[in-house]
C-alpha cells in the first residue's frame, strides 16, 4: 500500500499481516479519491477516518492537502500501523489516533468534519444506526461528505442522506451528505 498523489505521493503505508483488517484496495482508493476530487477541495479539511486500518485512505486525503486527519480503530496491528506510517511520514502534528470502539468514540466526538470515511467490517450488524449516528452527531458538517464501504449486497438508498453509490465487485461505497 502506498500513497497515490499529493506530496507524499509514493510513500508506503505500514500494515500487518493480520487477517482481521481489510484494506482499501488501490483501485477502489483511486476510484474514490478521482470523485472526491471532483466534488471537494482538499485544501485545509478536517478528515475523520472510523474503522480505519492501516489509515490507506486518510493518509492519501493527508497528502493531498488535508489539514487534519482523526483515525479510530481499536485493533493492536492498525494502531501500530497508524502511529508507524506517521512518524515516517512526519505527520504526527497533523494526525490524530484514538483506541476506541466506534459507536464509543461517535458518543462522545466533537466535529464536525469535511469527510469521514467509514470501513467497518462487513459483518457489522447495524449500519443505519451507524449513519444516523454521524448525521444526529453533528459529525459531519453542512457540505461534508460521508462515504461507508460496505458489501455490494447492502442498499442505503432509502436513506434520507444518501447521495449515490458506486460498485467494485463485491464491494460498494456508498456517499452520504445533508
Amino acid at each position: 500500500m502506498q500513497i497515490l498523489a499529493g506530496i507524499y505521493k509514493g510513500q508506503k503505508i505500514r500494515s500487518s499481516s493480520s487477517l482481521a483488517i481489510r484494506p482499501c484496495s488501490s483501485r477502489v482508493k483511486k476510484s474514490l479519491f478521482d470523485i472526491l476530487t471532483a466534488r471537494m477541495d482538499f485544501e485545509e479539511a478536517s478528515v475523520l477516518d472510523l474503522f480505519a486500518g492501516f489509515g490507506s485512505l486518510g493518509f492519501e486525503a493527508l497528502s493531498r492537502g488535508a489539514r487534519s486527519v482523526c483515525f479510530v480503530d481499536q485493533h493492536v496491528d492498525a494502531l501500530k500501523a497508524l502511529k508507524a506510517t506517521a512518524l515516517q511520514m512526519a505527520v504526527h502534528e497533523s494526525v490524530k489516533i484514538v483506541n476506541a470502539d466506534v459507536s464509543a468514540f461517535l458518543g462522545r466526538a466533537t466535529g464536525p468534519f469535511d469527510l469521514i470515511f467509514c470501513d467497518p467490517p462487513y459483518s457489522w450488524p447495524d449500519y443505519d444506526r451507524l449513519i444516523e449516528r454521524i448525521f444526529a452527531g453533528a459529525h459531519l458538517a453542512q457540505d461534508g461528505l460521508l462515504l461507508i464501504e460496505h458489501s455490494a449486497h447492502l442498499d442505503f438508498s432509502q436513506s434520507p442522506y444518501y447521495s449515490f453509490h458506486k460498485d467494485y465487485g463485491m464491494t460498494r461505497v456508498t456517499f452520504f451528505q445533508h
